[in-house]
């Protein structure tokens, strides 16, 4: 169960969280938990880029176990499943230098297996644990409306809910340990290809000599209407490629579902196409830009 709750604050009771990994996406949650009453601390690699989270009242935790330390529910939002690794399972990482009771939630995209291997040993020491990876890029994160897909019990699904609900509108549980990042894989796979049909209509339209914005605005509402299309569509037409999402975690998240597609003997020659592509790009330079880079392929 989770222990030490602090009080009872505008969304209900709050709790001392420790946050690791306050990227893009993750320093705005943060943000939401701290407007909800949360005591949180938070740790990142690199102090200056959580200075305005700190003068917006989080706590700074120099190591992992800081933020470990006394801390009810760790949420952790880090790069690629290697990072999860250690801070999970290194030696001075969250299962190491937890306690009895904590709750841990992965929110990184990461692999299904890891998300098994963390809740067996979270279970060994008196922990719980839930894989939570999370769509809608940095405009969810921003407005709080974040689509969250949890793997793990229902019993800790339900405690930890109130917090999801702080920074999500869309909270489900998809099942066991590793469902929530099946689930996410399930996402980025509708996403790759997707994106790559956004970037092949809007290049058409301006092939065509048509204005691509009202063409944009023509066809966002209709049935071709997506995410991709009214969030990164304006950004393509802009040459903003700057990101709400980098193509260098993208093509991690396609990795792994191209890995768990082919051990359960699953052909998905749209993702091959995806992987390609975004591999084309980084290797020119472009893994550090959002997703919506991909149109420069066909520019």
């Amino acid at each position: 169960m989770i222990v030490g709750k602090v009080s009872k604050g505008v969304m209900g009771m709050t709790y001392k969280i420790g946050f690791i990994g306050t990227g893009v996406m993750g320093a705005s949650i943060v943000r939401h938990l701290l407007t909800a009453g949360h005591a949180v601390t938070v740790f990142t690699r690199t102090k200056a880029k959580a200075e305005p989270l700190l003068e917006a009242g989080a706590g700074w935790a120099p190591a992992v176990q800081d933020a470990v330390r006394g801390a009810d529910i760790v949420f952790t939002m880090v790069g690629y499943p290697s990072d999860v690794e250690e801070v999970y399972f290194g030696q001075d990482g969250i299962l190491a230098t937890g306690s009895a009771g904590q709750v841990l939630v992965d929110m990184t995209t990461s692999s299904p297996a890891l998300a098994k291997r963390i809740e067996t040993a979270a279970e060994e020491k008196g922990m719980k644990s839930l894989d939570a990876p999370v769509s809608g890029g940095d405009v969810g994160a921003r407005n709080g409306t974040l689509s969250i897909m949890c793997g793990g019990e229902e019993a800790v699904f339900e405690q930890v809910k109130p917090v999801f609900d702080v920074f999500g509108s869309r909270v489900m549980l998809q099942g066991p340990a590793g469902a929530g990042q099946h689930t996410k894989m399930s996402n980025q796979l509708a996403i790759a290809t997707n994106i790559i049909g956004v970037c092949e209509a809007l290049a058409y339209a301006q092939k065509a000599g048509l204005d691509a914005e009202k063409v944009l605005e023509s066809i966002a509402t209709g049935a071709a209407g997506s995410w991709s299309l009214s969030n990164l569509g304006p950004r393509m037409l802009a040459g903003n490629f700057e990101p709400g999402f980098y193509t260098k975690h993208f093509l991690k998240d396609l990795h792994i579902a191209l890995e768990e597609a082919k051990a359960m003997e699953l052909p998905l020659p749209g993702l091959e196409l995806a992987i390609s592509l975004y591999e084309d790009l980084s290797n020119q330079g472009f893994s550090d830009k959002g997703t919506q880079v991909l149109f420069k392929y066909y520019e």
